[in-house]
């Protein structure tokens, strides 16, 4: 059975997430992408300690479309190794989960 998939990802700025999400949605690899700005980031890059502004991105899909989605953000994403995340959740509504497949079928 078909399983709902978040993926949890980060961008520089919102018009870089949004410009992405919204091929990933034309091209049916997700349902909806929600971008969340104003995040700050302290992380470790290469022996340093960092700091920056980012946004969140929080992906809607189904587990089918898993590959075809990390490869098309591997591709698209402007890090040098994006943070990519694939969250299967226990539970889903089945109108969303209606909705999640009717949205990313071919």
């Amino acid at each position: 059975m078909e399983q709902p998939l978040l993926v949890y990802t980060t961008f520089p700025d919102a018009d870089t997430a949004l410009s992405i999400g919204e091929e990933l949605v034309r091209n049916r690899l997700i349902a909806c992408m929600n971008v969340l700005p104003g995040m700050v980031s302290v992380y470790a890059w290469k022996g340093k300690i960092e700091r920056g502004e980012e946004v969140v991105a929080i992906l809607k899909t189904v587990t089918r479309r898993r590959e075809d989605v990390h490869t098309a953000l591997k591709d698209r994403h402007p890090y040098e190794t994006p943070i990519i995340f694939f969250i299967e959740p226990t539970g889903v509504d089945a109108g969303t989960l209606a909705w999640l497949l009717a949205e990313t079928s071919l």
